[in-house]
């Protein structure tokens, strides 16, 4: 199958990994952020891990919307659903993430509130046409790459006088979140965690283009490899990032040249600009408060935006002190270092997001043993993807 079968070749990606073997320096180590949920999914499921130099690592970032979710959003859309009697429409992944009270929003769900699991902001927009007596809210959260149909389906809404309907919005932006990584005391101070180079987001730069991240090669010297999320799409970013290095290059190269450009998707862009403007700060899980890295909607917009229609009052929420998704997510500790991996904390009951998300790191991890110290390992079930 055309651009399947051809990016999982066994023998070619041992091929690219004997490579890296060779180029990378045996005096040095290389540290390597992949920032996208995708990628952290590929290098676990493929074991792209096993093909590396021990001196090559690769650290897990932030790129998982559901993940990046704090509580605090997830109880407003609790609070819609139990207090104001609104049908609540999300993603899937959304509705399992833990939130106050031992709550999520599938259980809210059970609770009697009205929560629907929908694939696109248009679902949503049906359920309001189809449901006119009552108010029907979309939560909506990613990155770039979903902001662009919530853009499309507020402005449906405003032409077509759709007044039951109106979006939490929760959207955020990659390049704010690399900008803040890079400037943490752990990356920019302590040196706590090293990073060399990126491997940057596909989905997104679809959207934004590759030039966004020219920034961090510029001013932080930071090399940016834009990466498919096939494992040998994986593989080719790394070997670049190792060249990049051992050159003392910081560019921006695009790997996934058979769908990001470097002005990417001007159309989905402006669409995105008409209806939504940047929020001066938002938090996210794990990294906290970020300055002008989220969406809101845009005054023109206003009788669309659930935080206005319902006088909503954001209010932050500490994450379970067992968990430690939150240095996860900023590349402190790997999944096997929280002492609740695996054992209470699993897919099928997690405590922290990132183990909710497909995307997840931990739910990475867990889904496809690529780990040797946890017991779970031999309780997994054994699958030919799952099996290292």
């Amino acid at each position: 199958m055309k651009y399947i079968d051809e990016f999982r070749d066994g023998d070619l990606a041992r091929q690219i990994g004997a490579r890296i073997a060779a180029e990378a320096h045996p005096d040095r180590h290389y540290s390597f952020m992949e920032f996208c949920g995708g990628h952290t999914h590929a290098i676990s499921r493929y074991g792209v891990l096993e093909l590396l130099p021990p001196n090559v690592r690769m650290i897990h970032g932030p790129g998982c919307p559901v993940c990046v979710l704090p509580i605090g959003r997830i109880d407003l859309a609790i609070r819609l659903a139990l207090e104001r009697n609104a049908i609540v429409c999300t993603y899937g992944d959304t509705m399992r993430v833990p939130a106050s009270d031992s709550l999520s929003l599938i259980k809210t769900k059970a609770r009697g509130g009205d929560i629907r699991m929908v694939y696109s902001a248009a679902d949503a927009m049906a359920i309001a046409r189809a449901n006119p007596q009552r108010e029907v809210v979309f939560f909506a959260i990613g990155f770039e790459t979903t902001t662009p149909p919530t853009a499309l389906a507020i402005r449906d809404a405003a032409r077509e006088g759709l007044a039951n309907f109106s979006v939490l919005c929760c959207h955020v932006l990659t390049p704010s979140a690399i900008t803040h990584i890079l400037e943490s005391p752990e990356v920019r101070q302590l040196g706590t965690v090293p990073i060399d180079g990126f491997i940057g987001p596909a989905h997104v730069s679809i959207v934004i283009g590759s030039a966004p991240y020219e920034h961090f090669a510029e001013e932080y010297r930071k090399p940016v490899v834009i990466a498919g999320f096939e494992p040998l799409d994986v593989m080719q970013a790394i070997l670049m990032l190792v060249r990049q290095v051992n050159e003392g290059r910081a560019h921006v190269e695009n790997e996934f040249t058979r769908a990001v450009t470097p002005e990417g998707n001007l159309k989905a862009q402006a669409l995105v600009s008409e209806v939504f403007e940047l929020r001066p700060s938002f938090e996210w899980r794990g990294l906290g408060e970020v300055p002008y890295s989220a969406l809101k909607i845009r005054e023109a917009f206003a009788a669309f935006d659930a935080e206005r229609r319902f006088d909503l009052s954001y209010t932050p929420v500490a994450d379970n002190k067992a968990c430690e998704c939150g240095a996860i997510l900023r590349g402190v500790k790997k999944p096997t270092d929280c002492k609740i991996f695996g054992t209470v904390c699993t897919p099928e009951n997690p405590v922290g997001s990132c183990m909710v998300s497909s995307e997840g790191a931990c739910a990475a991890h867990y889904t496809y043993g690529r780990f040797r110290d946890i017991p779970i390992v031999a309780a997994a079930p054994a699958t030919e993807e799952a099996t290292p």
